[in-house]
């Protein structure tokens, strides 16, 4: 449990049955007072740990009539919701969660993971028989012969021995939708995806940017924040926060959202040398890898340590709207709608192992929670429903990334942003952060992988093997923390330009030479793409920086190089 804690610093809960062990670190939001896990039943043969949030837990009480409740927590609808309908209640649940649930009349237990994955999990078997379940790898890894990824929208139970999807929305098949775009359709989905996660008995804010994703996050919980339960108790005026190198313009930017607004706005500084000292740090909390999650995780997770100090326990951030919509630069390229709409497909189902991972990690490593209304699953329905056709980046219409969703909030009678910052063009987090803070530690990469390292990588790591110093210097740290073959696995690979999947790649045939998750190898799109007849820069001098402004787009984090 001490390998956790750091999750839940409020509670610490442990239930055993026979050989059955229910351990709960608790990162108290709704009702702090009596919420403590293990959470039972009425007569406690049934007992369960939820990690997450069930956003309609009280509408889903009044179906429970009969059920006599021992919390005000919204995880206490669980235990009931199985005596009612068994194992197949889990589609009922709205929110993000995770949880494993005991039933002691018969010793077996269920575990069950949210429909995107926005909460994390992962699950491991013993030589002795065993099976773990745990919230992140290091809870389990030392324990185990083999563990892997619990996936998103999955049930496993031990009656089956197996997995069964319970999430199984009409996009998942990937058939092209035809819905016609209504924009306030999709604005009233969204309202409602950011409304319903005001629910909370703590201290909250929101991560802004000053891109369009979180500002347009910021702006409706500030719009709709007033007679909220959440606003009698801590006031009506929003919180928001902010990262950023000192000095940084892109600050600024969220700095002008904010007084729009009227939010009390915290702006936090870091410097490349911070982020340099954090990385290994970093990569034991976010158990990955991967180049992108590594360089967008950093200054979110310093970012969350100061929060946390201010006694924020909860955040909104606006992960997941690139994915829904096509907001990568590479999306440009996309050679027609249905090429787009399975890419989009491909990357929410995706998103477990990058941004929400991220949003997870970097957040609940200082006791603080994130949550995304992007991925809210409603939303997601209505905008995954929604023709392709209306997502395609077309310039010559004045089209840019995105534009749906800038399109359903440019409201002329009581707008919710500035225009400028509703059709601000979209940058890639990492490059914002970017041209110096990639450089730097690509800089600092260099100085502690030679050339032979590299020469003898396929060696050392034959999988997913690493083809630059950075990528190689995060696997070297990643090793020392998991270094069991099953820790390597849950981290994905494979060829990718400015954050796409590999099958994206062939929309451009200048791409295959520059492969790299910067938003610059976005060849033909980016302001400051890399030379198309130039290998990829892996190790410039930190001091080496770009000098034309740059908006980057990670919540809370606004950074100009």
């Amino acid at each position: 449990m001490n390998r956790l804690k750091h999750r839940g610093p409020d509670w610490s809960g442990l239930y055993q049955h026979g050989d059955s062990y229910l351990a709960h670190q608790r990162l108290a939001i709704v009702d702090p007072a009596s919420g403590d896990q293990p959470l039972f039943n009425e007569d406690k043969s049934v007992a369960v740990t939820v990690n997450g949030e069930i956003y309609n837990h009280e509408e889903l009480r009044k179906k429970l009539v009969n059920h006599k409740f021992w919390t005000g927590s919204d995880c206490d609808v669980v235990a009931h919701l199985y005596e009612e309908y068994g194992e197949d209640f889990v589609d009922m649940l709205d929110g993000i969660f995770s949880f494993v649930l005991l039933d002691t009349r018969d010793n077996s237990f269920i575990v069950a993971r949210d429909a995107i994955g926005v909460t994390s999990l992962y699950i491991g078997w013993g030589l002795d028989g065993s099976v773990w379940i745990s919230s992140e790898m290091k809870g389990l890894n030392d324990d185990c012969e083999h563990f892997e990824t619990f996936p998103p929208g999955h049930l496993y139970t031990s009656k089956s021995r197996g997995f069964r999807r319970w999430y199984n929305p009409p996009w998942f098949s990937e058939s092209i939708p035809s819905v016609p775009y209504d924009p306030l359709v999709l604005r009233r989905a969204f309202e409602n995806a950011v409304i319903k996660r005001l629910m909370t008995d703590v201290p909250f804010g929101v991560l802004l940017s000053g891109g369009l994703d979180s500002s347009l996050v910021a702006s409706i919980t500030a719009r709709y924040l007033a007679g909220t339960k959440a606003a009698k108790q801590w006031g009506s005026q929003l919180h928001s926060f902010c990262v950023g190198l000192e000095g940084s313009p892109d600050l600024k930017a969220a700095k002008e959202v904010a007084d729009y607004l009227g939010t009390v706005h915290h702006e936090f500084h870091f410097t490349v040398q911070d982020g340099i000292d954090a990385i290994e740090d970093v990569i034991y909390h976010t158990e990955t890898y991967d180049v992108t999650t590594i360089r967008a995780s950093t200054p979110m997770f310093l970012m969350s340590r100061k929060i946390k100090s201010l006694g924020v326990k909860m955040v909104i951030s606006g992960e997941g709207s690139d994915e829904i919509f096509g907001g990568y630069l590479y999306f440009h390229k996309a050679p027609n709608k249905e090429e787009l709409h399975r890419e989009t497909c491909h990357k929410v189902k995706a998103l477990h192992q990058y941004d929400c991972l991220r949003a997870n990690k970097a957040t609940s490593a200082w006791g603080l929670e994130a949550r995304v209304p992007f991925l809210d699953i409603e939303f997601i329905n209505v905008a995954m429903s929604i023709d392709p056709e209306s997502k395609m980046i077309k310039k010559d219409q004045g089209r840019i990334e995105k534009w749906i969703l800038r399109k359903a909030f440019d409201d002329e009678e009581r707008p919710y942003l500035p225009k400028h910052i509703l059709y601000r063009q979209k940058e890639q987090f990492s490059d914002g952060v970017g041209y110096s803070w990639i450089d730097g530690l690509k800089a600092h990469a260099a100085k502690n992988v030679t050339d032979k390292m590299m020469l003898n990588a396929s060696y050392i790591f034959p999988h997913n093997t690493p083809t630059t110093k950075e990528a190689y210097y995060y696997r070297m740290i990643f090793e020392r923390f998991f270094p069991q073959n099953s820790a390597r696995l849950t981290v994905p690979g494979g060829a990718s330009v400015a954050c796409s999947t590999a099958k994206a790649v062939e929309w451009d045939v200048s791409w295959k030479n520059n492969l790299d998750p910067s938003g610059r190898a976005a060849l033909g799109v980016h302001l400051s793409a890399y030379d198309a007849e130039a290998p990829l820069i892996s190790n410039v001098p930190s001091k080496v920086i770009d000098s034309i402004p740059r908006m980057v787009e990670v919540p809370g984090v606004a950074i100009h190089t």
